[in-house]
């Protein structure tokens, strides 16, 4: 099967995570889409234009350029399915399959990672843009997002889709990596605290910041990954005032995973950047990613993240992002506890964690069965 992977951020490494997954089950995969880094890219892609992070309307407007040209930037073999990842890439999908003849018209699929802020609430704007959204949706032949609660709040909530979703969750992607090492004994009476990937979250950075301080020494907090400074202005002034918190930068995805959890006693799974929406409704990278390396699982009580970890009977849930709970939780949680929850984590299969050959397969031949049963359905009512 043939697919066009039309993605709104051709630096984004999950971008090529999926690119790999959708190989790794038997695909073969164009990719075209925007760019906002000036690193070269690791592998081929037709660059369609620039956009900028948290630019939601400029990336529209780029979308609307490529429309109002024919697309024409958008060009190859004719693909089985087009595969839209985000919003602003599905009417350019749409406008690529419209172009097609109909004996070999592609099917569309749509990838949602998440919900856009501007596309919540009852605001006339929002309205518009979720209008937009359910018309063009009428013409996919199916979504793909990362977690149920996406479904049931947004999709459903709203009436976005017709057809139930496929939910494909954001385990690690290290089809070479070996089995984790087992994670060292801890020693000495100091907590490490690991929060890594895309820091955002104002809220989080000062709870564990006046944690950290009440502490004394028994916290140490490690950050890792990109601060989004926009969101955290305040972010290296915070570091280098507090000396119980470290920042190391940038990670290499997957090659740094064991050794990164594996410093690390609790992993901070909390995002309130978009309090009541994203941050309630996802499963983040770094869920997987810390159980699968031994790393225990912190959440905030409400959270899907936390369902999650009630469900799997794993982890640790805070019930509110105050300073003096997550000590009282910490402060209840002794050296045998940890030890017995990293111990649990451990017992658990890794395909919970990882993504498998199996799922793989199983993604693209569900893009596949639903390609071929839209396609019968359309011809039975022709």
């Amino acid at each position: 099967m043939k697919i066009l992977y039309l993605v709104s951020d051709l630096d984004d490494a999950a971008t090529w995570r999926r690119v790999n997954m959708l190989e790794a089950g038997g695909a073969s995969v164009d990719v075209a889409g925007m760019r906002r880094g000036a690193q070269p890219l690791s592998r081929p892609a037709t660059v369609l234009g620039r956009t900028y992070p948290g630019k939601f309307i400029h990336r529209a407007f780029s979308t609307l350029r490529l429309l109002l040209g024919g697309a024409k930037e958008v060009h190859g073999a004719v693909p089985d399915v087009i595969l839209a990842r985000n919003l602003e890439m599905l009417p350019l999908a749409l406008r690529v399959q419209a172009r097609i003849s109909p004996e070999e018209r592609p099917k569309v699929f749509y990838e949602v990672l998440d919900v856009h802020r501007l596309m919540l609430g009852n605001g006339v704007f929002a309205k518009c843009l979720r209008f937009i959204e359910r018309s063009m949706c009428r013409r996919v032949t199916g979504v793909i997002t990362s977690s149920p609660r996406f479904v049931t709040e947004y999709f459903s909530r709203y009436g976005q889709i017709e057809t139930a979703p496929l939910v494909v969750e954001n385990k690690v992607w290290a089809p070479d990596e070996p089995l984790p090492p087992k994670h060292p004994a801890r020693t000495g009476n100091t907590l490490t605290i690991g929060w890594f990937g895309i820091l955002r979250c104002a809220a989080s950075l000062r709870c564990l910041d006046e944690m950290c301080k009440q502490a004394a020494g028994r916290v140490r907090l490690v950050l890792r990954g990109k601060p989004a400074l926009d969101a955290l202005p305040d972010f290296h002034q915070t570091v280098r005032d507090n000396p119980n918190i470290e920042f190391h930068g940038p990670y290499s995805y997957p090659d740094d995973l064991p050794h990164i959890y594996g410093e690390t006693d609790i992993a901070w799974l909390v995002d309130r950047f978009d309090a009541g929406a994203n941050s309630d409704w996802l499963l983040p990278n770094r869920l997987y990613e810390s159980c699968a390396h031994g790393a225990i699982p912190l959440a905030l009580k409400g959270t899907e993240t936390a369902r999650y970890l009630q469900r799997h009977k794993l982890g640790l849930i805070v019930p509110s992002l105050e300073p003096q709970a997550i000590t009282a939780l910490l402060d209840q949680t002794g050296p045998a506890q940890l030890e017995a929850l990293r111990a649990e984590l451990t017992s658990r299969d890794m395909a919970n964690w990882k993504t498998t050959h199996q799922d793989c397969v199983w993604l693209v031949d569900q893009l596949r069965k639903s390609a071929a049963l839209h396609q019968q359905i359309a011809e039975a009512h022709s």
